[in-house]
């Protein structure tokens, strides 16, 4: 298996080392690791199995979009959670991780041969076939099927630990605490309004964590991030609220939001709540929830080893681990050649970007695929994935060449321990529809962007369509009062390595 720790960079701290068990196996992390990153970089990509057929899955993403790699977190018999994200969990000293739907073990799983079974077991199968005899179904198919099909198991003791609910009120509640959400948080801020900010992640910052190029205001990105939330803590009037999820927005600008106080702690305080429930009333919300990276389709896309390119680029810049080494990469956008780019200089082989866009006729001059070729990567365009290879983790890509009219003209396998697919990013607007917001389809990025609100609110950079870091809120320059949902504008000056000329973008939320 593939994986490996680099010996410099990312934003884990070396000198604290902490074990952990996943499946009753020992392994060793470092601080600031997720439990799905100390695991890559252990060289685990297997984490658990598919809910009907018992196919191998692995760690698809970086962040709570996660749909495959679903653990088990005990700390004890009563304290015991299932179907948490390995993306999301924290790891501490003593993390007991297990893995789920799997008998006897991950490995060796006997529910797999469903999947030898499949023709015969289509969607609901199990309402014709297991009708008679009926004595039957109580004493032995529920049971079975349930054995089978269950994902993780509640625990059996009641729940001691304690939680809390606060109200709040506020001015200004900004979801989301990435470029965007902390232009805002400052706009507010500076013009006197109470302001909360939240954001899931244990740090703000949202992309501009990573090892971003940009300068905001003379400032390195992450630079600028610190700078932000200095500015924001010393303010009296603002609440900063790492480690929260906002998961309600209700009627009258009414939101609910999720803290977890002591689930990132090897031995909580005596007394302290596990999660706070806040009830916050805002007069407006800002919306910066980002954008959501789509995968491609294909058969095989589901198997351990293939994994977005934006999640190996978070793996590779934040927890400093290499998913892979020798690596092959497809795509339909541009922003999979700066990962390539990435894996090659950090000590990865790219063996193949194969993208489904044809060549651009003129070619550009220094376009991305210039310079791919020109690091020694080898470009094919109009080209797809036709599926992948192996048993527990992929170790094969077969591709195909297509011609002007969209036919395939020949296919051929390659090589590889960690496949990346680019599908183009769609606005996170989740919590915008559930504000009862209509969303409208936007024709140039092919995705839905809110549109007409409903409440008191306003959505901000990569939820709202704007993908570009000088489109999105950055460094406020206007100091004028908070004006009102109708004229809010910040001023965004945003300088790139690539390109030293300033740019200026003013944005209208």
């Amino acid at each position: 298996m593939s994986g490996s720790r680099l010996p410099a960079g990312g934003r884990v701290a070396r000198d604290r080392k902490i074990r952990f068990t996943f499946d009753g196996k020992p392994y060793e992390g470092l601080q600031g690791d997720t439990l799905a990153s100390a695991l890559l970089a252990n060289g685990v990509h297997l984490v658990g199995r598919s809910f009907k057929y018992h196919r191998p899955r692995g760690i698809m993403t970086a962040g709570p979009e996660e749909p495959s790699a679903l653990v088990t977190v005990r700390r004890d018999e009563a304290r015991s959670t299932p179907n948490l994200r390995a993306t999301q969990v924290e790891i501490y000293d003593g993390l007991c991780a297990v893995s789920q739907n799997r008998w006897p073990s991950l490995r060796f799983d006997l529910g797999r041969l469903a999947e030898l079974f499949s023709p015969l077991l289509p969607a609901g199968f199990y309402y014709k076939t297991f009708m008679w005899p009926r004595s039957a179904w109580h004493r032995l198919y529920e049971p079975l099927i349930r054995r089978m099909a269950g994902l993780g198991e509640a625990p059996r003791l009641p729940d001691p630990d304690r939680y809390a609910q606060q109200h709040a009120h506020c001015e200004v509640l900004v979801v989301g605490a990435g470029p965007a959400g902390l232009a805002a948080a400052l706009a507010a801020s500076r013009s006197g309004a109470r302001v909360i900010l939240c954001d899931e992640r244990p740090e703000f910052g949202g992309a501009l964590l990573s090892d971003n190029p940009s300068r905001i205001d003379g400032l390195s990105a992450g630079e600028w991030v610190a700078f932000a939330v200095a500015e924001l803590r010393r303010n009296p009037r603002v609440r900063l609220l790492p480690r929260t999820t906002a998961f309600g927005y209700f009627p009258h600008n009414h939101l609910g939001l999720s803290e977890r106080l002591t689930d990132h702690l090897a031995t909580p305080p005596a007394g302290l709540a596990r999660e706070r429930l806040w009830q916050v009333r805002a007069r407006q919300v800002v919306l910066a929830t980002g954008s959501i990276e789509q995968p491609l389709v294909f058969p095989g896309n589901d198997r351990p080893g293939v994994m977005l390119a934006g999640a190996a680029l978070r793996y590779l810049e934040e927890q400093a681990v290499l998913p892979g080494r020798r690596v092959v990469v497809a795509t339909i956008c541009d922003s999979a050649y700066r990962v390539a780019l990435a894996l090659q200089a950090a000590g990865a082989t790219v063996a193949q970007i194969v993208d489904l866009r044809p060549a651009a006729t003129p070619a550009p001059q220094d376009s991305w695929q210039d310079r791919a070729r020109a690091a020694g990567i080898p470009v094919e365009t109009g080209a797809r994935v036709l599926g992948t290879r192996g048993f527990d983790h992929v170790s094969s890509v077969d591709i195909a060449c297509l011609d002007a009219s969209g036919r395939q003209t020949g296919h051929r396998s390659i090589d590889c321990d960690l496949l990346l697919v680019a599908g183009g990013h769609v606005p996170s607007v989740h919590l915008f529809s559930q504000s009862r917001g209509k969303l409208r389809y936007d024709e140039a990025l092919q995705a839905f962007v809110p549109g007409e609100s409903a409440e008191a609110e306003r959505s901000a950079g990569a939820c709202r369509g704007l993908f570009g870091l000088a489109a999105t809120l950055q460094a406020l320059r206007s100091r004028q009062p908070w004006p009102g949902p109708s004229s809010w504008r910040m001023y965004a000056h945003v300088s790139h390595n690539q390109n030293s000329s300033l740019q200026c973008a003013l944005v209208d939320f």
